[in-house]
């Protein structure tokens, strides 16, 4: 049950919408805390749903700080008794979410809730009653906080201290049911604190270690900080890690055609295909405008293309390596056909 904030020993944060939606793609960067016994998440709230039998409806995103990050969950929350319906399933990769930002991206509709990692769908529930008893518009919160439950976080090291979750931006998209597409919406990017779309929570509840305190919510550098702290020591005065590869899909959303339990690696394959692709493209470009000029300039543009795709496939396999030769190869053909021309012009000047 949810209550005013007031004399636990550590602290938290929450922010939360002051509107709330029915259906949509909420995608967001994040990079998360990592640690034993904490969570950061985004989630969707029906306001109300702790009071006393109203009828629960939320849907989560909650990545665990324990084993190094590498775990995070999706879940549902339905139900007016308490304990209410969860329907939980864990998520594991091989590198931690808390090492670098990763692209989360929830959609829900009126048939399916799936959720998705760095472009690729990890789960979807489809047509049950778990989807379909969410019909009330629901709230967005972000929140770091820490359970009590060890079987479920890990156990509680207070010596972690402090730890952040730090978010570069929530891109929300409404649903159209006609269409039956995302449209519209908004996008924050964190520029600054927007408290006409968040507040600030001040409350905690059972089964919480921490009171969530206003003062741990700074936007600093185009990042909101939720900071985990003592009591004595609130806020975050450091800076925040740069997001060095943003890369939003809010235009085009992810393809679910592709389910993984392992969506990080999958990510990187799909990203390490399409860059060799990318190059592989690039390479029979520059090919082409080199077989189209005659001059002692195309050699010279081919030799730089080598140059640049041995430099674009550096440690490979070997990709680099046959570019060069075949464009090397290029190069010598180029050269004789110039010697040709040369040949042939030297042959019209006698005969003149």
């Amino acid at each position: 049950m949810a209550n005013l904030a007031s004399a636990k020993a550590y602290k938290g944060a929450e922010i939360y919408s002051n509107d709330s939606v029915l259906y949509g793609r909420f995608e967001m960067r994040m990079q998360v805390a990592k640690g034993s016994g904490i969570l950061s998440t985004f989630f969707t709230y029906k306001n109300g749903s702790e009071v006393g039998n109203t009828f629960w409806e939320e849907i989560d995103i909650e990545v665990f700080g324990k084993n190094n990050a590498t775990e995070w969950q999706s879940n549902i929350i339905l139900g007016s008794s308490r304990p209410t319906l969860h329907v939980e399933q864990v998520h594991s990769l091989t590198q931690s979410l808390g090492d670098a930002y990763h692209t989360y991206v929830l959609e829900w509709t009126p048939d399916y809730v799936a959720w998705f990692l760095d472009g690729v769908e990890v789960r979807r529930i489809t047509g049950t009653s778990t989807v379909t008893s969410l019909t009330n518009a629901q709230s967005l919160r972000f929140n770091l906080w820490s359970s009590e439950s060890a079987e479920w976080v890990g156990p509680w090291d207070p010596s972690i201290l402090p730890v952040y979750q730090f978010i570069n931006y929530i891109d929300y998209q409404a649903y159209n049911a006609t269409t039956k597409t995302f449209e519209g919406g908004w996008r924050d990017d964190f520029n600054s604190f927007d408290s006409s779309r968040w507040g600030k929570a001040n409350w905690s509840f059972d089964t919480n270690r921490v009171d969530f305190a206003p003062e741990n919510v700074v936007v600093k550098d185009g990042i909101l900080v939720l900071a985990m702290t003592t009591d004595a020591a609130l806020g975050f005065s450091g800076t925040p890690p740069a997001d060095n590869e943003v890369v939003s899909s809010s235009s085009a959303p992810a393809s679910s055609s592709s389910v993984a339990s392992s969506s990080l690696a999958q990510s990187s394959v799909a990203q390490s295909s399409s860059s060799e692709t990318s190059a592989a493209q690039s390479s029979e470009a520059a090919s082409s405008t080199a077989l189209s000029s005659s001059s002692a300039a195309a050699i010279s543009s081919a030799a730089a293309s080598s140059n640049a795709a041995t430099g674009s496939n550096s440690g490979s396999g070997g990709g680099g390596a046959m570019h060069g030769l075949w464009l090397a190869m290029l190069a010598g053909l180029l050269l004789l056909r110039l010697l040709i021309q040369i040949g042939r012009a030297r042959r019209i000047h006698i005969a003149l």
